[in-house]
């Protein structure tokens, strides 16, 4: 692949124009980003434009051609039959000269226009990635999945109506005006009347077409949120006999959205039909005019026709600009729509910052305290604590004392309001977190799988795994229990978030997935929770083969599966209260002393049950 050919290939990135456009829209200027997209594809918009210009000739030749036709025939002579061959001649190579320049057109504006369409996308699949956790806490899926499919897709018609109807439209109409001018400066003034009677159609609906497209945006992002929560809901919707509940608030949602979405339509029909008969009046004066001048004797006869192909062209290009506009103004609104998660400043930014080449695993928690934005409560409170490298440090207390926070810190989801977290002596804000979470796993109390195989769920983000290594992960994950039963083994397709397999199966591929990458630092956030008895035996002893060696944090529910930890951490209400091993704790009959013993009984009660 030549240069020029990687270069095509590159997918732009458009961050940076839609920081210049929220800096020119502080200054009033419309159109910010729109403008910045024209600039940055200057060069193949300039080209685009000269090839509309050859292309389309035949629109703009045909009635100066038709019009001297007529008054040649009319005038007579000697030379008529030659003159006319000379034009038919001229006629003809204009039209063949359209197939060749229209493909080499739509070649050059085609990929410009999926090359700005691929960047928005990219642009916001990358700061997706780039915003911090708390951010998709916020926000809810559905919103996201509105502004990358519906406002993307409307953001590539604004673009296309600007390089395929609005450019060549102007161009079009300068044209026209240019012809009209070389020949009568009387017709030129006529025509130059028809633009601000069409613009102030454009002015009076303006606000009303704005208006009505945001508030139909904004209720297609809520409909959008609540049908993906509706799905998230389905299992207990039904467990509780739900389903006219739920039925009954989407079809209040719909029932608003078709209202917003007709209240648009209307607005969108007075547009249209207004233009459309002020351009068919204009379009019939113009008519008389210029017969009342061929009658007085100011322009030939022929040019009547000439002059009325040209105001109906300015005339229809003029209508169809005002026809998209609705279109363009919607695209607007996509923009701001998109530029809500573009503009966010809620990312990662590790621009500068250290770029670690192996991390030990030594933790050190100095006083920190951590408080979330917005609130003015403390959740941890002077926290301190020491962990060298392999050590297996176990979290308890009850829920909401700030054990998953603490995790959230490690992993760097979240930084210390107060204090200072270091790893392997480095605070952790000084980190860049990319780089150090290559040597860190999590195993979450959920386990999060995609539609793919049970090979490629463990393998995820791996390029260069052996088959060997492989098949040692999954002897030491105890998966090869299950999926020697299955027909394809590791190559067995699972649905969608491993739909098809149990929880025990699911959460021993999520702990293969932290084994294969051989990491440093290890995160189990309640990992056996939420299992049976027999699954749990399975995945504890899949655990116990990928804490060895490693410095592991682990939040626990049962108390029992943290007996071999070297020291438990008992939190409560954001404070350590307790460190120590299980035998010195129970010794102490204190904070944890009081939770196993609770424990227990919650275990018997479900047993008995």
């Amino acid at each position: 692949m030549n240069t020029e050919q990687k270069k095509q290939n590159v997918i732009p990135d458009y961050e940076h124009l839609f920081q210049d456009g929220a800096e020119q829209k502080k200054k009033n200027k419309a159109s910010a980003i729109p403008k910045l997209l024209l600039k940055q594809n200057k060069g193949s918009l300039i080209l685009s434009s000269l090839l509309f210009v050859v292309k389309a000739s035949p629109t703009w030749a045909i009635p100066i051609v038709t019009a001297e036709i007529i008054n040649i025939v009319s005038s007579g002579g000697d030379d008529v039959v030659r003159r006319l061959f000379i034009y038919g001649a001229i006629l003809f190579v204009l039209l063949i000269q359209n197939i060749p320049t229209h493909i080499l057109y739509s070649k050059v504006t085609d990929r410009m226009l999926r090359t700005v369409s691929a960047g928005m996308r990219n642009t916001l699949i990358r700061k997706l990635q780039h915003l911090s956790l708390t951010y998709h806490k916020e926000i809810e899926s559905g919103k996201i999945q509105s502004k990358f499919l519906r406002d993307i897709e409307t953001i590539e018609i604004l673009d296309t109506h600007i390089a395929k109807t609005v450019i060549p439209s102007i161009i079009n109409v300068l044209i026209y005006i240019f012809v009209a001018a070389s020949k009568s400066g009387t017709v030129t003034l006529f025509f130059a009347v028809i633009i601000p009677i069409n613009v102030f159609v454009v002015y009076l609906f303006r606000n009303g077409i704005s208006t009505t497209n945001r508030r139909f945006r904004k209720e297609t992002e809520n409909i959008s949120a609540k049908v993906s929560n509706m799905l998230d809901m389905i299992p207990v919707t039904k467990a509780h006999g739900l389903e006219n509940e739920e039925i009954s608030a989407l079809e209040e949602k719909i029932r608003i959205l078709r209202e917003k979405g007709l209240n648009l339509d209307r607005v969108n029909a007075y547009f249209g039909s207004v233009s459309w008969v002020i351009s068919q009046i204009m379009s019939a004066i113009c008519l008389f005019f210029t017969a009342y001048l061929a009658y007085k004797g100011k322009i030939p006869v022929g040019d009547v026709v000439l002059y009325q192909s040209y105001f109906n062209g300015i005339s229809s290009m003029l209508q169809g600009l005002l026809n998209v506009y609705p279109e363009l103004t919607k695209g607007m609104e996509s923009i701001d729509s998109v530029a809500e998660i573009v503009l966010s400043p809620e990312v990662e930014n590790n621009a500068g910052k250290i770029r670690l080449r192996y991390v030990h695993g030594t933790v050190n928690f100095d006083n920190v305290y951590y408080r979330y934005p917005h609130t003015d409560e403390d959740i941890i409170k002077d926290f301190t604590l020491a962990v060298e490298p392999g050590e297996c440090i176990a979290f308890v207390g009850a829920s909401g004392s700030g054990k998953s926070t603490i995790m959230n810190m490690i992993i760097g989801f979240m930084t210390p309001t107060r204090g200072t977290l270091r790893i392997d002596g480095k605070p952790i804000e000084a980190l860049n977190l990319s780089d150090y979470r290559h040597f860190i796993s999590v195993v979450p109390q959920n386990s999060i799988l995609f539609t793919g195989t049970i090979r490629e769920n463990i393998t995820y983000g791996l390029s260069d795994v052996s088959e060997d290594h492989l098949n040692e992960v999954v002897r030491l994950a105890n998966i090869n229990e299950f999926t020697d039963e299955l027909p394809n083994g590791l190559d067995t397709e699972i649905g969608e978030n491993g739909s098809n397999l149990s929880g025990g199966q699911k959460q021993r591929i999520s702990i293969a997935r932290a084994l294969i990458r051989d990491p440093k630092i290890l995160i189990l956030d309640e990992a056996t929770s939420a299992l049976d008895n027999i699954s749990e035996y399975h995945v504890q002893k899949a655990i116990n083969h990928l804490t060895k060696g490693r410095t592991t944090f682990i939040v626990a529910h049962r108390l029992s599966t943290i007996r071999n930890a070297d020291r438990i951490v008992v939190m409560d209400n954001g404070r350590c209260v307790e460190t120590g091993t299980f035998d010195e704790l129970m010794e102490k009959r204190g904070k944890f002393f009081e939770l196993k013993t609770l424990n227990d009984m919650t275990d018997k009660a479900v047993t008995e049950m």
